[in-house]
């Protein structure tokens, strides 16, 4: 497994690991559309890692700041590999890295959860509701 494999693998697993397959997959095409727009970074782990950090290091991210909420939530980011969330995680960034052309997205670079509303979302366009998540992207 590469890095920027392993790096979506760890943020479907955290930000997805309880949504269906299809969900899972769209999470990693929102990383993987972000990683294609020049808006954002140009790999998958500065992507996931995207956010403030602290001036005394750049390897300290500022809490509940980040672009995907599991990586400065404060909690250890360590799946638990070999367990079934992880098999399925993998399974998704497989599907997603590998079937671009099946983005059940829509070219989403933004989600956020049903049940709040982030201040962005009224400047993006949505495209799809999948499970527990609402999906947007930019208009061209």
């Amino acid at each position: 497994m590469t890095l920027a494999f392993i790096c979506i693998a760890t943020a479907i697993y955290f930000e997805a690991r309880d949504q269906p397959a299809i969900g899972q997959a769209a999470v990693g095409h929102v990383i993987l559309n972000r990683v294609e727009d020049r808006r954002y970074p140009n790999t998958a782990c500065d992507v996931v890692k995207q956010g403030p950090t602290y001036s005394w290091t750049e390897d300290f991210p500022v809490r509940n700041k980040c672009q995907f909420s599991f990586y400065c939530d404060g909690k250890p980011d360590k799946p638990k590999l070999g367990g079934f969330a992880w098999k399925k995680a993998v399974e998704a960034t497989y599907e997603a890295l590998n079937h671009r052309e099946l983005d059940p997205t829509e070219g989403a670079t933004h989600y956020h959860a049903h049940y709040v509303t982030p201040a962005w979302a009224s400047s993006k366009t949505k495209t799809v509701r999948i499970d527990d998540h609402i999906f947007y992207r930019w208009e061209k």
